[in-house]
């Protein structure tokens, strides 16, 4: 039997290969059949080879758990596909086959959602013979928030909703870093909820240099350069959906500082009552400089309205960004 997990999500593509393992060395506890290969190095494929076709004398099944096949040889990738293609493999109940793939997304405008290079026949192969695959696509939205509140509690921790969507805002699809940060916040409250101030506090926001550059270049009305910080994000992987969070994020952030500086709230004040982290809230403070209220009310209520076009179904996200930009700067 042959397993196929692959995506933009490699922590998850690599949680899901674990609890498999796992699964196997609970019914074959010895270990003797198992074995590891990272196809991108040269020799793997005949220890490979040698590992799937010699007979053992032991009951165990077999577990080989392939790694990097993208990254191996056209002759190596060639290679497992005749493997896959013979009818009698997929079906062996004796052999099982966990192939791993992390797949870097590629510009949103181009037709395919993968990079593959010299491994474009061998995924559509693999996608279209009937084996045991799974798509891990970046979380985002109410699914990063309930992914959170899950984490959370498989860690012995709770944490409440506006926290779970704050962490969210802060480290995006990441969840490398964002366990490492559910650990520290349930480390901090042991026997307690996990609150927004504490993720505010403990937690550095994710929104990076070129997403504030970019609203500086949106405000300046720089066009062009926005949009060169925007696809170049793009380019690193990040979704449409994401960016376009940041910028909501961003933006009702700033219309709330805007609107506390016009009724004469000092900034020391500010950030007691809207509870930003630090360097946020540093930033947010400069950048109010360069937007009327006015202005602020129209960008936030035209981002809540594309976003709820793009739910619907009305506008594309590969159109949304350059819409926001289009639309700010003119």
């Amino acid at each position: 039997m042959i397993f196929f997990f692959y995506g933009a999500d490699d922590y998850r593509v690599k949680e899901k290969i674990r609890s498999v393992v796992a699964g196997y060395r609970a019914k074959n506890p010895g270990g003797l059949n198992f074995g590891v290969f990272d196809l991108a190095e040269k020799t793997e494929y005949e220890r490979f080879k040698d590992f799937i076709s010699a007979c053992s004398i032991f009951a165990e099944k077999k577990l080989a758990l392939i790694n990097n096949l993208f990254d191996a040889s056209s002759a190596v990738q060639e290679e497992i596909g005749n493997f896959i293609n013979q009818k009698e493999n997929p079906g062996d109940r004796d052999k099982f086959i966990v192939i791993g793939q992390f797949l870097r997304l590629t510009d949103k405008r181009s037709k395919e959602k993968y990079i593959l290079g010299n491994s474009r026949e061998l995924f559509k192969m693999l996608l279209g013979k009937d084996i045991q695959k799974e798509e891990f696509d970046l979380l985002t939205g109410a699914k990063l928030e309930n992914w959170i509140k899950k984490e959370c509690e498989m860690l012995g921790g709770q944490i409440e909703s506006a926290a779970a969507k704050t962490l969210a805002d802060f480290i995006g699809s990441d969840l490398w870093r964002m366990k490492n940060e559910i650990e520290k916040l349930i480390s901090y409250r042991p026997d307690g909820k996990i609150g927004a101030q504490d993720v505010s506090s403990l937690v550095k926001s994710k929104i990076e240099s070129d997403i504030f550059l970019a609203i500086d270049s949106l405000a300046a009305k720089k066009k062009d350069l926005a949009f060169k910080l925007l696809h170049k994000k793009l380019a690193q992987g990040e979704s449409e959906i994401y960016l376009l969070s940041m910028f909501v994020y961003q933006f009702r952030n700033l219309l709330l500082v805007k609107s506390l500086l016009q009724n004469g709230v000092n900034t020391a004040q500010i950030g007691q009552k809207i509870k930003l982290h630090p360097f946020v809230l540093k930033k947010t403070l400069a950048q109010a400089q360069n937007f009327s209220l006015a202005d602020l009310k129209k960008i936030y209520a035209g981002l809540l309205e594309t976003d709820i076009s793009i739910k619907n179904g009305r506008l594309a996200p590969a159109a949304a960004v350059d819409l926001m930009v289009a639309e700010i700067t003119r």
